[in-house]
């Protein structure tokens, strides 16, 4: 029987809650196909900043090197929000993910048939389906250039640096053209070509990729244009590979198409294959501790762990599906209308668990 060690770092706000849920439907589906799974808690963002002084101890980064996996909750709040940059919770969200040299974030932006009407795009411009796959690069770009302050004839300046070198870039444009060949073949590289030199030598490498996939089809497309098309014709998209903060940017925009933020999972791989799996949502402070925030983010989150860290493609199909039969029976107060069953975040939780 197959034994997968999983750091999980629940953080602030509601984390604890939704994880909690996670790690229950991640014990269920074990079970049903045969194998086992074993957790090992570590600190990451503000309670680690409360507990150890820093958003991101050093046992913390060791836990996540000895996993098969990582599962994470959310981190930050209007706690941590005074302190000075390097301290902040979000520091030792940009911290592990460098730590383990997690390059490439996958944000699926999809819809639940039970939600299309969640969603604020008129049925017409959603189509028949939406299933959009933004590839994110994660640890380069001006998140992680060169930055710093200075002062010019007696006026205080600042500065960040958008840096990206030909293997940043050609890792993760494999990265999309892998994915596309297992979906529709359609690659659109995002970009600011026109103006930045960065996106110049992005496009030329992308290009240059593109020729070892003759049968995937790829596109350009300017930031400011993909914003527009998202919500104008969200379909035409399949595969999106775009550069750190543009990537930040169109993948929240793509999942409020999908209806609610409170639906989007997300995985984090690396060079290792081992991951980090989150929400893309944030820590909630205001619903915290209410047992009322939404988990099923998390509990996809699961999914894509099982899929591309775990190898357990049909354990990562039946939460999928039962998520999607839960939606047509009941729903987390950020989700409900009229005519479903209102549930609580644990209850959501066994909701999934008792589908599966």
């Amino acid at each position: 029987m197959k034994n997968y060690r999983i750091a999980v770092l629940k953080g602030d706000g509601i984390g604890p809650e939704i994880v909690n849920e996670a790690m229950k439907v991640l014990d269920a589906v074990a079970a049903k196909c045969g194998f086992t799974v074993e957790y090992d808690e570590a600190l990451l963002g503000g309670c680690a900043i409360d507990a150890t002084g820093v958003p991101l101890p050093d046992e913390t980064v060791a836990k996540c090197k000895a996993a098969d996996s990582t599962l994470l909750g959310a981190v930050g709040g209007p706690k941590w929000d005074s302190m000075p940059g390097n301290l902040r919770p979000e520091k030792g969200l940009l911290g592990i993910r460098a730590a383990l040299g997690l390059f490439a974030n996958l944000r699926p932006a999809r819809i639940f048939e039970p939600l299309r009407d969640a969603s604020p795009l008129r049925p017409d411009i959603i189509g028949g389906s939406l299933d959009i796959m933004v590839v994110r690069e994660l640890t380069g770009g001006i998140y992680f250039g060169e930055r710093g302050r200075l002062e010019e004839n007696g006026v205080q300046a600042a500065y960040d640096t958008e840096k990206y070198s030909v293997p940043e870039i050609q890792r993760i444009a494999r990265i999309a053209f892998d994915l596309a060949m297992k979906r529709n073949k359609k690659v659109c590289s995002v970009d600011k070509a026109n103006v930045l030199e960065s996106s110049r030598l992005w496009r030329e490498t992308v290009t240059e990729m593109a020729k070892e996939y003759p049968e995937v089809e790829l596109s350009y497309m300017y930031v400011d244009n993909c914003a527009m098309q998202l919500v104008r014709n969200p379909a035409q998209f399949d595969v999106v590979l775009t550069s750190n903060i543009f990537g930040d940017i169109l993948s929240d925009e793509a999942s409020m198409i999908s209806g609610s933020i409170g639906m989007l999972a997300s995985a984090s791989l690396g060079e290792s294959g081992s991951g980090l799996y989150e929400p893309i949502h944030g820590s909630a402070p205001d619903i915290a501790g209410q047992n009322i925030a939404n988990p099923l983010a998390t509990i996809l989150s699961v999914a894509m762990m099982l899929k591309y860290s775990l190898g357990e493609s049909e354990a990562s199909d039946m939460i999928e599906k039962a998520v999607a039969e839960v939606l047509n029976e009941v729903r987390t107060p950020d989700i409900y209308v009229e005519g479903f069953r209102k549930v609580s975040c644990s209850e959501m939780g066994d909701e999934v668990c008792s589908h599966l």
